[in-house]
């Protein structure tokens, strides 16, 4: 009877038994779902983490264009570089980190700063754990070696050569072409878009900047296979999607008008000067042959070749310099043209009728114009209009916006004709626009008043009116040609780097400046003898064997002495700017100059005789590149630099009525 009633002991264990069925059951169902969202769902995610674990991108660097100038020879290039990367994640902050360290002989402090950093980036949940980190850039040879000799035992790092902006003439033409920098975080913003990522450099200023999207290129990269420890091993087929590489695209190379020589002896016609800007223009293309501001900067220490203590003293420098070697003075500085101006305002008298040229006016060294005396340099006695350019005379000027109606609209029209007042658009750096003060404008300028002797000093090129260098130097060229006001081009040609042509820019005629020809003769005739006969101002100064036609100028300053400044310490920045404009050869006219030797003094003695030099060391130039094409090309091994043609390239224009050149 007691076998027939069941044990209480066997129902909890089968109570017991259910729920451990239905335990192992849901456990089973969670795997099954587990595996499925894990094998199924998310099959492609999972698999691409697993790939990355054994395949890694490498990044594969470009080649920056070179740029050269137009006979060929290099001005700004790439020299190789080393720069260590590393991913955070798979270093070993125990024991490779130390060696790493060891192998790149880094100190203390910066070791400090750098496993810090390296830490952060660990500790934190940003993709940057997982991607190469700039670790340390231009390494020496002796821890490329190093780095390279254990390259086993130091997985997570990479040696990738990069190149480095190299600069052979230093501070020659450094405007010009600019420099590179690192990439900020606050563009890099913006710029990551474009293909940009931390560490890279791109151009800030000059020719560097404005045509970066030619020359940056675009890098490639490459996938690999790696082991465990990062070590990268042969094979990959079946595990590595393709395509498995894309070679970097090299940048296009820049072939510009200046000419390295007439730069280098630019530079050695300003040896003797603080600061200024020398601007040649070749007057039939608009053709930039030389464009120099003074005092430069090293392009080489600012584009970080020597690291970045180097680049921070150089800014230093840069910045606390009173001479302001960072601002471009042939473009971005706009100042005074001085008496450099009077051919203009002849201009506007004689295309207005409002003067006969052969009449004279008697200077005795002063006009008395209302309460105020406005004074000339001499007393020139009886002047006519072409002698008064040729002697420099302000009376004469003073008498034509007096008396002859010349006032200050007719002067800023004529003036706004050569291109005065506005900007070139040459595209490089940042452009003064300079000012062509108007009666209108000076009115509201001075509150409501107007006085007649803004026109007075506006017509010897004093008072408000400023131009640029290069303003300058294209308003004489137009003088010289005829009247063809040129855009300035400073790029020739765009080539690849195997030196096919891929784009060629021709000159570009800005206006055609409508000037009766007996007036434009009067002018040349005008400075001409301002060079070569007695009296002239550059008479003095002149230089055997150099033919040109000219006209020096003195500026006076106005500046203001800031609270407890001394005088006798600023007494360089209260002199007059130096100033000389012209074009050779007088008979036919190929290239026109233009110098400023700021705060230099009179313009006859310290800005004509550099003037002279330049045009000497042209015309040099272009003897030896006669001899060349005479010659013909140069046997294989030659240097390059020295082949290449005439200087300006094209056959001097004939001026209207049929005569090369002014009369």
């Amino acid at each position: 009877m007691s076998l027939l009633v069941q044990r209480s002991d066997v129902s909890e264990f089968r109570r017991r038994f259910r729920w451990i069925a239905l335990f192992m059951l849901l456990a089973l169902l969670g795997l099954i779902v587990r595996l499925f969202y894990l094998q199924i769902l998310e099959s492609d995610e999972n698999s691409a983490i697993a790939r990355e674990n054994i395949v890694r991108r490498i990044t594969l660097a470009t080649t920056r264009g070179i740029i050269r100038d137009r006979n060929g020879e290099v001005l700004a290039a790439s020299r190789p570089s080393y720069n260590v990367y590393v991913v955070p994640r798979r270093l070993d902050m125990e024991t490779v980190w130390p060696r790493l360290m060891q192998y790149l002989g880094v100190g203390v402090d910066e070791q400090a700063r750098l496993q810090t950093l390296i830490t952060a980036i660990r500790a934190g949940d940003s993709p940057r754990k997982n991607q190469q980190i700039l670790l340390k850039e231009d390494i020496s040879r002796d821890a490329v070696a190093s780095l390279k000799t254990h390259e086993a035992e130091l997985p997570g790092i990479d040696v990738v050569p990069v190149p480095v902006r190299y600069y052979p003439f230093e501070e020659v033409g450094s405007h010009v072409l600019g420099y590179m920098a690192e990439v900020d975080a606050e563009r890099l913003a913006t710029l990551r878009s474009e293909g940009y990522v931390e560490g890279d450099r791109l151009g800030v200023v000059g020719i560097e900047r404005a045509w970066e999207s030619y020359l940056r290129g675009t890098r490639g990269w490459e996938k690999v296979l790696v082991d465990a420890r990062g070590r990268r091993r042969p094979g990959g087929e079946g595990i590595i999607d393709d395509p498995r590489r894309v070679d970097p695209i090299p940048g296009r190379d820049l072939r510009l008008t200046l000419d390295a020589g007439i730069q280098k002896s630019i530079d050695k016609a300003m040896r003797g000067q603080l600061a200024g800007g020398v601007a040649m223009v070749d007057v039939r293309t608009g053709r930039i042959l030389g464009l120099y501001s003074k005092p430069g900067y090293d392009s080489n220490a600012l584009s970080g070749g020597s690291g970045k203590q180097v680049i921070r003293d150089a800014f230093r420098r840069l910045y606390s310099d009173p001479l302001k070697p960072a601002l471009d003075k042939t473009l971005s500085g706009a100042y005074p043209p001085g008496s450099t101006f009077k051919p203009f305002t002849a201009l506007a008298a004689l295309e207005k009728g409002l003067i006969d040229p052969r009449q004279g006016s008697q200077c005795r060294g002063a006009l008395t114009f209302g309460k105020r005396t406005f004074r000339c340099t001499h007393v020139h006695g009886a002047v006519a209009m072409q002698r008064a350019i040729t002697v420099s005379c302000n009376v004469y000027f003073y008498r034509l916006a007096a008396e002859y109606g010349v006032g200050m609209d007719l002067i800023a029209e004529m003036g706004q004709r050569f291109g005065f007042g506005a900007r070139t658009g040459i595209g490089i750096n940042a452009e003064a626009s300079g000012r062509m003060p108007t009666k209108a404008w000076m009115t509201l300028r001075n509150k409501g008043q107007f006085r007649l002797g803004f026109g007075l000093n506006a017509a010897i090129g004093q008072g408000a009116t400023t131009v640029t260098v290069l303003q300058l130097a294209l308003a004489y060229a137009a003088l010289a040609n005829g009247g063809t006001l040129y855009q300035p081009q400073i790029v020739r040609a765009v080539e690849t780097s195997a030196g096919t042509v891929v784009q060629e820019f021709s000159p570009r005629v800005r206006r055609q400046i409508e000037l009766r020809p007996e007036n434009l003769d009067l002018v040349h005739r005008a400075m001409v003898g301002g060079v070569n006969e007695e009296g002239g101002t550059a008479y003095r100064v002149r230089v055997a064997g150099v033919d040109m036609a000219g006209k020096t100028g003195t500026a006076q300053v106005s500046h203001k002495l800031a609270r407890g400044q001394e005088a006798e310490k600023v007494w360089y920045f209260n002199r007059e700017h130096a100033w000389f404009a012209g074009y050779a050869p007088t008979r036919a006219p190929e290239v026109a100059v233009v110098v400023l030797v700021e705060h230099g003094g009179a313009g006859g003695k310290h800005a004509a005789p550099v003037a002279f030099e330049v045009i000497r060391a042209y015309q040099e130039l272009e003897r030896q590149h006669r001899e060349v094409q005479t010659k013909g090309p140069p046997k294989p091994g030659a240097n390059p630099s020295q082949a290449g043609s005439r200087p300006g390239g094209e056959r001097p224009r004939k001026r209207p009525g049929g005569r090369g050149g002014p009369r």
